[in-house]
């Protein structure tokens, strides 16, 4: 959706895509917008809640069944297991997708893998499709005047043109652009905890096969899954640069995670996107008029 800067500060209804890489902030800048007028729609919470929801407590239920205590009471329907997904708590998400590797240090194989990946591209383009839908249902059953679209960091990664065309006719893609300093953090951040993540199929094969290499390894069930998941973000990073400013570049604007950081209330936000829409509406001082 393309709009000047006065059309963005007058529209009765706002609806704006966050995109940028997990961590950039996306979600923090998310929750300073007043939530009484705000509908927050977060693409991974919808992934978890619905489109993965069965594979991710098939999931949990496999490993329980492991247990015989568990077991026993899994089969006699003495028990029942959900997931506690929420905005601010993607584990279960996370703990679906796993590492690739040797199963000693908690991998999965490598069928198994492509399998889960696979299932993530296609429940994250349901999600951004339903976006359309949501925007409508924010206004006219909740009387949401505005929509904020939190998506995903591996959007940039998805297959079908029609997920961003979509989001481009219905919404502001605003795309977060972090420094070297901000990707330095992510990349520490992730070197600390490494947590899995989707993979573009292409740039995963490739990835795999030079690791492989490096490492001197034969195939992936010799992956030790942390040190793979370490070496590969940094790529990652690399290769996701690119594709977030093709996005931003043809379809949207792009704003500085510095920037972002500034960002204390609506009026705050408001201006930040208004300087992204029209350059000149900038005051002398850096801030919107």
């Amino acid at each position: 959706m393309k709009l000047s800067a006065d059309e963005f500060r007058r529209a009765e209804h706002r609806a704006i895509t966050l995109l940028g890489m997990s961590g950039v902030g996306k979600t923090t800048l998310a929750n300073r917008l007043p939530k009484q007028d705000w509908f927050h729609y977060s693409g991974d919470y919808r992934i978890g809640t619905k489109y993965l929801e069965e594979p991710i407590l098939d999931n949990i239920k496999r490993q329980a069944m492991q247990v015989g205590f568990l077991a026993d009471l899994l089969r006699s329907d003495s028990i029942y297991i959900s997931s506690n997904i929420t905005v601010h708590n993607l584990e279960p998400i996370s703990s679906f997708l796993g590492k690739v590797g040797n199963p000693e240090f908690g991998g999965l194989t490598l069928e198994e893998f492509r399998r889960r990946q696979e299932l993530h591209h296609e429940a994250e383009v349901g999600a951004m499709l339903d976006c359309e839908a949501f925007i409508e249902k924010a206004r006219g059953i909740y009387r949401y005047r505005h929509f904020v679209n939190d998506a995903g960091g591996s959007v940039c990664e998805l297959r079908e043109p029609a997920v961003m065309d979509s989001l481009a006719r219905h919404t502001v893609i605003l795309y977060i652009e972090a420094d070297e300093a901000m990707e330095a953090k992510l990349i520490a951040r992730q070197q600390a905890n490494p947590k899995p993540l989707y993979y573009q199929a292409r740039f995963f094969e490739e990835a795999l096969t030079r690791y492989l290499s490096e490492r001197g390894l034969n195939d992936a069930s010799q992956v030790v899954p942390n040190d793979f998941v370490q070496w590969i973000f940094p790529q990652l990073v690399s290769h996701r640069r690119p594709a977030y400013r093709q996005i931003a570049d043809r379809l949207g604007y792009t704003v500085s995670a510095s920037d972002v950081e500034t960002v204390r209330d609506e009026a705050d936000f408001i201006e930040l996107v208004s300087s992204a829409l029209e350059p000149s509406a900038r005051t002398p001082s850096g801030k919107g008029r």
